[in-house]
């Protein structure tokens, strides 16, 4: 088992999986401060003073509107009311604005609104929201449709919030998509793609959240939008969109830009990116700065990092920094390097807190502990937990806790349900069972599966049954040249185990080979196979040996397959002693042929025994 501080991992933990709010743009945040600009946007005289504020400033335009105020004129009152409460001026921001809003201006209602629920009366507030609202306000039908949701009153805030976004405003739009997405109500994309289109960032993030799945390169386009006015969620996103892709570098200035905003996630994956570049230096700086800010992924990674240093001291206090930011791979990986020192009832603890904690793997790994110390009912439960939360080797390891009880029918259903999720030695078993039973053609699918997954005795196993499943091969005509028959698909998949090892696939390689009539590519299969340890192996090495003359070193296989338990090798050793004069040592070897059989064997090695005993009593 590796540290859980590897890329893949942590990927699987979940690491962007948030979907909060950038801060300041969430729908329950408090009605933000409507400015000058704002107000004036509510004005009939809009375009002229932004004309006017554009080229000059707030105390100009301050000093140039105070007068007509002064004088009670409503649009002065209005914009010179606006600007105080810009500035904070709360008390002398108040009497322009209920002024201005005596005389009817809307853009003065909604500003008094925001003053009064900045003063902490949000009853008062919202009743002139609701009269600029009515007057044709978007800002304060957005301001009202808050102010109902923060209340919970949600009918009220939809009507609202509706209001202030089909008259084009943005943060209504906002507002009402994060409504509906949070009821599950349709109309979440139409709205966020309305207020993303007017410069929205956090909806354009929000939009791409939306369109990842179904429309990847537009949800692309939308976390650029957003990540290049400064979101730095979407900066986060698109560079993990970008990893996936392969544009590591365009990822890794994502990651930076995010990172440096303080996206503690971020930080993280551009450490697994340097780490991966070569440079583990930089890639622990990011990860202590982003384990610093309370990730608990980067917290496991620098573990893992000092882990395989040795630094088994600095590893367990990065894994118990995992485990304070509330990362339960910190108590999985503290279990593993406990495991490793052979601390076992300390790695006992800590897989038990992470298995308590819903940490599938952790629960694997103690079933595990438990049965390796005698406590098969204590670990039985444990796989079925991790079992029953998607852990395919804790299924696997149920089918063999099973199996050993022989309760093969209920091996086999667990054998089936980690086969199902890709486990290659669950297949295997599952082709062996299907076998058993004589359903032949179930067990390929389930062989075929484990041999496309690497494993040799799948390949093996399948390569028998298609073998006995098909017709024999023909034999090769006189003249034609070796090797010129076609190979069956049974000895790709013997040739294929053979490759990987597998000692009697390499066998029987060796030996279609040698009815071929290739018997330089059978001496190489058998030899492989022999020096793996096949007795078969040598024993046919040493027939092909001594077809060629090379009787001594055939002796030597033979010899090596004899000791192993080959019966018959030591039936050729006693008849090559008998034909060189060496009575006794053919004896010998006939008692020893005599006692590993087959029977055939056992009789012809007693015959042979009796016949050299007369002679040497002659």
């Amino acid at each position: 088992m590796g540290f859980m501080g590897d890329r893949s991992t942590l990927l699987e933990t979940g690491r962007f999986a948030r979907t909060d709010a950038e801060p300041g743009t969430g729908a329950g945040d408090p009605a933000p401060v409507v400015n000058a600009q704002t107000a004036l946007t509510d004005a009939d005289f809009a375009e002229e003073m932004f004309a006017e504020t554009d080229a000059a400033s707030d105390a100009e335009l301050e000093a140039r509107h105070r007068v007509a105020a002064d004088k009670g004129d409503p649009g002065a009152m209005s914009v010179l009311g606006a600007l105080l409460l810009r500035r904070g001026d709360l008390d002398g921001a108040e009497p322009y604005l209920r002024g201005a809003t005596g005389e009817g201006d809307r853009a003065a209602a909604n500003n008094l609104g925001v003053l009064l629920h900045q003063r902490g009366y949000p009853e008062e507030a919202a009743g002139w929201w609701r009269v600029a609202a009515v007057a044709g306000s978007a800002p304060a039908a957005h301001a009202l449709g808050r102010h109902f949701r923060e209340r919970g009153d949600e009918p009220a805030a939809e009507y609202w919030l509706r209001q202030a976004a089909e008259s084009g405003h943005a943060l209504g739009a906002y507002g009402l998509a994060d409504l509906l997405e949070h009821r599950g109500d349709k109309g979440v994309e139409r709205w966020f793609r309305a207020a993303a289109e007017q410069g929205h960032r956090e909806a354009a993030y929000r939009l791409a959240r939306h369109l990842r799945k179904g429309d990847p390169a537009e949800a692309e386009q939308w976390y650029r939008q957003a990540a290049a006015r400064g979101h730095r969620r979407a900066a986060l996103h698109l560079g993990a969109l970008l990893e996936a892709r392969g544009e590591l570098k365009e990822a890794g200035r994502w990651y930076l830009t995010s990172a440096k905003q303080g996206e503690a996630r971020a930080a993280c994956a551009l450490g697994f990116l340097l780490r991966d570049a070569g440079d583990e230096d930089s890639a622990a700086a990011w990860w202590h700065r982003a384990a610093r800010d309370g990730d608990g992924n980067a917290a496991n990674a620098l573990g893992a990092l000092h882990a395989a240093r040795g630094e088994t001291q600095t590893a367990e206090r990065w894994y118990r920094s995992a485990m304070d930011a509330g990362d339960q791979n910190g108590a999985y990986n503290l279990a593993l390097l406990c495991v490793a020192q052979d601390r076992t009832a300390q790695a006992e603890q800590w897989y038990r807190r992470a298995a308590y904690a819903g940490h599938r793997e952790a629960a694997n790994a103690l079933a595990i502990l438990l049965l390796q110390g005698g406590d098969a009912e204590g670990a039985e439960p444990w796989f079925s937990k991790a079992a029953e939360a998607g852990s395919v080797d804790a299924a696997f390891n149920l089918g063999i806790l099973f199996a050993s009880r022989d309760e093969d029918r209920t091996a086999l259903k667990w054998y089936e349900r980690a086969a199902s999720a890709g486990h290659t030695d669950a297949a295997l078993q599952v082709g062996i069972a299907l076998v058993r039973d004589g359903e032949e053609r179930a067990a390929e699918r389930h062989l075929r599966c484990a041999a496309g997954g690497g494993s040799a005795e799948a390949a093996f196993r399948l390569a028998a049954l298609l073998e006995s499943l098909g017709p024999p091969p023909e034999p090769v005509a006189l003249g034609e040249p070796v090797g010129s028959a076609p190979r069956t698909e049974s000895e790709e998949w013997y040739e294929r185990a053979a490759e990987l090892g597998h000692r009697r696939a390499q066998v029987r390689v060796g030996m279609l080979a040698a009815a071929r009539g290739d018997l330089a590519a059978a001496a190489r299969w058998y030899r492989e196979a022999a020096e793996a340890g096949s007795r078969n192996g040598a024993f046919n090495l040493g027939l092909l040996l001594a077809r060629e003359g090379s009787e001594p070193e055939a002796a030597l296989w033979w010899t090596r397959a004899a000791v192993a338990g080959h019966g018959r090798a030591a039936l050729r050793l006693g008849l090559l002693a008998a034909r060189h004069g060496d009575l006794a040592e053919g004896q010998k070897w006939c008692v020893r042929a005599m006692e590993l059989g087959p029977a055939e064997v056992s009789e012809r090695a007693a015959r042979l025994r009796d016949a050299l005993a007369e002679e040497l009593s002659a």
